[in-house]
């Protein structure tokens, strides 16, 4: 009697593999063969050597994890063979919806708590515009068109709505990469129809006048040393006021600071000139986890700095923040390249720092124009 044929079991499009680390660890990833085509997918989960229930449990959770994925990925590959994309699926999402996702994400990337509160801002600007039940196939061109006319019919300074603007900007940008969107409907308007953010001004001293400051009496020593140092090397006021001795670092023979910069998240070390170290005090008996300056309170620090500047005759709106500006133009004067100067002002990107780059051009046309007075 002729054996019966077992029918065949079909293959899995989508696999889930390991690749051996050096590290003892291994990477799981996705095979994915579709159309004679084979693709990869690494998903950044590891599988760690299992020393004990601990490691045996946390593996466990890695391949629940990939497998989900794993089964996610067979979903969007159905749907995509019956015809329903990605994008059809989630442009039902609601734009609110998505705008927090994006706040999220970019908490998560390291950006800073203030963004967050803008786009919370700009969300809450979108609902009054047009609610909040606006889906993401909802936002084409003049769905945008109209909110730059609501944005500009505020009682608000340009600044601040030209910032609300960049916020839905860049979350559509986010969700053409995510393929929520097939395109960012803001790219079929003309710049002149756009919210344009106002190029912005930076206080700063010149070296005379931190001289001066140098030379003068101030109410707080404690807030003079700590501006004189930010000066010296541009750590903002938030970041100077957490700034532990234990942050200070001796590296060889040059100093340095480790600091997680408080606004953007992002982890710097700083070399210190010797003038910066001739503004910190002395550190005496200190613990690693004092901090290196004792400062008021923000607001009476404020006060300090106003009556400071003043009983030294300068005439500019010192803030503490004029500071971080000082340090940038001193070292653009000094001939450093931007590039440097913007990874030693903890920049993310170069184009912010160039505002500095401007104002010593500005300064540069002032001083060869002045050479035409001294000819008339």
């Amino acid at each position: 009697m002729a054996k019966k044929k077992q029918p065949k079991k079909a293959k899995e499009p989508i696999r889930i593999r390991f690749k051996q680390l050096a590290n003892g660890n291994q990477s799981i990833y996705l095979d994915t063969y579709k159309d004679g085509k084979r693709t990869y997918e690494f998903l950044k989960l590891y599988i760690v050597p299992e020393i004990d229930e601990a490691t045996r449990q946390q593996n466990q959770n890695t391949l629940q994890a990939a497998t989900a994925i794993k089964s996610q990925r067979l979903i969007d590959m159905a749907n995509d063979e019956a015809g329903i994309t990605k994008a059809s699926q989630r442009s039902k999402m609601l734009l609110i919806d998505w705008m927090r996702y994006y706040s999220d994400h970019k908490k998560k990337t390291g950006q800073s708590d203030a963004f967050s509160k803008q786009i919370d801002k700009a969300i809450r600007h979108l609902v009054l515009y047009k609610g909040d039940k606006v889906t993401m196939k909802d936002v084409d061109k003049a769905y945008c068109l109209g909110f730059i006319d609501y944005l500009n019919g505020l009682q608000m300074a340009n600044v601040t709505t030209a910032g609300y603007f960049r916020c839905l900007n860049c979350a559509l940008n986010m969700a053409v990469k995510e393929e929520i969107l097939p395109y960012n409907p803001i790219t079929k308007i003309s710049s002149d129809q756009r919210i344009k953010i106002p190029e912005s001004t930076r206080e700063y001293l010149t070296v005379d006048e931190v001289k001066t400051l140098i030379a003068s009496d101030c109410i707080n020593e404690a807030t003079k040393r700590a501006y004189l140092f930010s000066c010296f090397c541009g750590l903002r006021y938030s970041d100077i006021k957490a700034l532990t001795w234990g942050d200070v670092l001796l590296d060889g023979e040059q100093y340095r600071v480790k600091i997680v910069m408080v606004k953007t998240q992002k982890t710097l070390y700083l070399p210190l000139s010797k003038e910066a170290l001739r503004w910190m005090p002395e550190r005496g008996n200190a613990k690693d986890t004092d901090k290196v300056f004792d400062l008021p309170s923000q607001c009476y620090l404020n006060v300090v700095l106003r009556t400071w500047a003043a009983n030294s005759g300068l005439t500019k709106h010192v803030t503490f923040h004029t500071a971080r500006h000082t340090f940038a133009t001193l070292e653009l004067t000094a001939g450093a390249e931007l590039y440097t100067v913007s990874k030693l002002l903890g920049h993310t990107q170069v184009k912010t720092t160039q505002i500095y780059a401007k104002i010593i051009d500005k300064k540069k046309d002032e001083a060869v124009n002045q050479l035409s007075s001294l000819f008339e």
